[in-house]
This record gives C-alpha cells, sequence and structure tokens, in this order.
C-alpha cells in the first residue's frame, strides 16, 4: 500500500482578550434583581428594617415615609435584565428631623472579601457599578461601610435626568486599616442613602476612609421621600476588586437561585413522614435538610395551613437547628412506631445577616 501525504499549513487562532474575566466577580449577589423568594411586592413600608421583596437587599427608614417596595418589571433596554428593584412613596416627609433616614444596602460576609486585602499596604481598590432610575434629580451617596472595624468611605453620584436609565460606576479607594474577619459575619455594608435628617448630614462627606462619624456619612443626600410623586429604581448591580467596571456578570437563574438560599429559604412540607421510631409514645420526629447550606443556623417560621385531622401532623415545630438542617416535630403525642404526616405548610429558613 502506498500512503499518500499531505502538506499541512498550521495556522495559530489567539483568543480572545476580555478583561477581568474571573468568575463571580462581582462581590454582591442578586444584583440583577431576579430573585424574589418573600414575594414580589410589599405595601405600607414605613419603619424598621426588612427584606421586602429581593432576595439579599435590605429595605431600611426610620420615619421617611411609607413605601411600596416591588420587584419591578421597568428596565434599562438592551442590557439583559427583566427586573428592578422599585420603591414607590405613598405617603410623604417633605421635612425630615435629625435622625431620620432612608436607605437600601446589601451586606457580604468577611470570607468572601479576603481578596480585597483591606488592612495591608496592598488594600485594593473597588467599583461599584450599577443602573438607576428616578424622577427626583439632584445628588445622592452610596456608602462603603466596615462593619467589623467601624470605619467608613462615601461617594455622591448624580441622577442628571428624570425618569431615564442612567449607569453610574463608582470607585472606592483600598483601605489600609483593618482588616475584615475571615468569617460568615457581616463585614462589608454598601449603603444607597436615599433620605437622610441632619444626624447625617451635617458633617464634611466622608470621601476618603475615616473612623465613622454618623454626621460625614449622606452630606449632599436628597430627600427621596419628599412627594407621594416619587419613586426610584435599581438593578444591574455590581461590586469587584478594580479600578474597571466590567460589564456585569450574568449569571444563570438556578445559579442565583441557590446562592440565595444560603441567606434565604422555603421548604414545602408535603406529606412529609414524621413518626415515633423507639418504644415509647411521644412527638413524631424527623430530619429535614436544608437545600443549602446556610449562613448559620436560620430562624424557622411557619407559613400556609397545615392539615390537622387525622393521620396529620398539625402545625408543626423545630429544634436542634444548625446551618445544615433541622428536626421537625409534630404538633401533639402519637402513639408508638406511629406515623403521621406534615403536609400543606412550609417553613421559612431566614439567615440574613
Amino acid at each position: 500500500k502506498h500512503w499518500r501525504t499531505h502538506n499541512m499549513s498550521q495556522t495559530k487562532v489567539e483568543a480572545p482578550f476580555v478583561q477581568n474575566n474571573a468568575n463571580f466577580r462581582n462581590l454582591f449577589i442578586n444584583g440583577d434583581m431576579s430573585i424574589a423568594q418573600r414575594g414580589t411586592s410589599t405595601s405600607s413600608v414605613s419603619s424598621g428594617t426588612t427584606f421586602p421583596c429581593c432576595d439579599r437587599w435590605k429595605f431600611q427608614l426610620s420615619s421617611a415615609g411609607t413605601w411600596t417596595v416591588s420587584q419591578s418589571t421597568t428596565v434599562p433596554t438592551g442590557e439583559g435584565f427583566a427586573n428592578s428593584f422599585k420603591l414607590d412613596c405613598t405617603s410623604a416627609n417633605g421635612s425630615l428631623s435629625g435622625n431620620e433616614y432612608l436607605f437600601l444596602r446589601q451586606e457580604v460576609e468577611g470570607q468572601f472579601l479576603q481578596q480585597l486585602k483591606k488592612g495591608t499596604s496592598s488594600a485594593e481598590k473597588t467599583t461599584l457599578s450599577f443602573w438607576v432610575r428616578s424622577n427626583v434629580t439632584g445628588t445622592y451617596i452610596v456608602e462603603f461601610d466596615d462593619n467589623d472595624n467601624t470605619r467608613n468611605i462615601n461617594k455622591a453620584y448624580t441622577i442628571d435626568s428624570a425618569n431615564t436609565w442612567e449607569k453610574k460606576s463608582i470607585v472606592f479607594e483600598g483601605d489600609t486599616t483593618g482588616a475584615f474577619g475571615n468569617d460568615n459575619g457581616s463585614s462589608a455594608r454598601i449603603f444607597w442613602w436615599l433620605a437622610a435628617g441632619t444626624n447625617w448630614t451635617s458633617g464634611t462627606l466622608a470621601t476618603s476612609w475615616e473612623s465613622t462619624n454618623n454626621a460625614d456619612r449622606a452630606v449632599g443626600q436628597v430627600n427621596l421621600a419628599s412627594s407621594t410623586d416619587n419613586e426610584w429604581y435599581i438593578t444591574g448591580v455590581q461590586w469587584e476588586v478594580g479600578d474597571t467596571a466590567t460589564d456585569f456578570e450574568h449569571l444563570p437563574h438556578d445559579v442565583q437561585f441557590h446562592r440565595c438560599q444560603r441567606y434565604f429559604q422555603i421548604i414545602r412540607h408535603a406529606y412529609r413522614v414524621i413518626a415515633r421510631w423507639n418504644n415509647t409514645s411521644g412527638t413524631p420526629l424527623c430530619h429535614m435538610d436544608f437545600m443549602q447550606t446556610m449562613n448559620h443556623a436560620p430562624t424557622i417560621s411557619n407559613s400556609g395551613t397545615y392539615d390537622s385531622s387525622s393521620g396529620y401532623a398539625g402545625s408543626v415545630h423545630y429544634g436542634s437547628t444548625n446551618s445544615n438542617g433541622t428536626y421537625v416535630g409534630g404538633s401533639g403525642s402519637v402513639g408508638t412506631s406511629e406515623v403521621v404526616y406534615a403536609n400543606g405548610g412550609y417553613a421559612e429558613m431566614d439567615a440574613e445577616m
């Protein structure tokens, strides 16, 4: 046999260069506001700290109006977003007193922030970028708060055009003082200030790192609570290491959902078997594994209506809870080796920081 050979030329194909192409470069979770396990809208929010709709986004206020907070479908065109976080003022406060405030924030665990090298001479800059829209133009404040060391740095941005989506990019300098704890605690908090009384605005804005002084935190902030005509939207929030804002990192929906479940999850009891397994009667029990390991042992509450007729466990309770699971107990006593079913209700696990 004669083998025919051919000369083949080789061409080297260069892979395209993508700046900061690291996976999971966004230090935030649910920056596209796509996950809302607790529900898509909460009305009449007027005080306290709450997670009213989108997962991981904590809304906090004190006497700064009343609000409907919702997961909205109003988004910037052509950017790949389906949802935004919306605030709609339903009762105004046009004259804020000293300690009144309104802000949105997200908190990040210290063990997820070690690459910032905070508290060393090599401390990294970080960049915060987001899309924002409001009918209220003017100056707004964002704050990077070091919760471990009581330090902060604050930057101003401007909404220039009413009712228009605008992309903002803000660089925070690295801080050579105070390391973040390498643990599951809330080490960094980013605040979007929306209204602030004089206790928060009477100083000089802390545009460089300083020990926290409340008077320096929101200097120049507009009052979003001034009118029931006011609303504010945000989406596409990304916080990353470096001094350049890269394109938003769109994660698959299931990946984003599972990341949110570290802090909050809902498990339905659908004919869950709970029983006595020894030689005595008493409370029927079973172990329930969580769908994701949680930040810490969660607070568990029931929702929905549990079946309580013969053969059912009624409204269940929980005990010996850790970050991976809990024991489920029935509402009453059963006999030796007797089986009952928990059905119709939901367990809500909250391990927010």
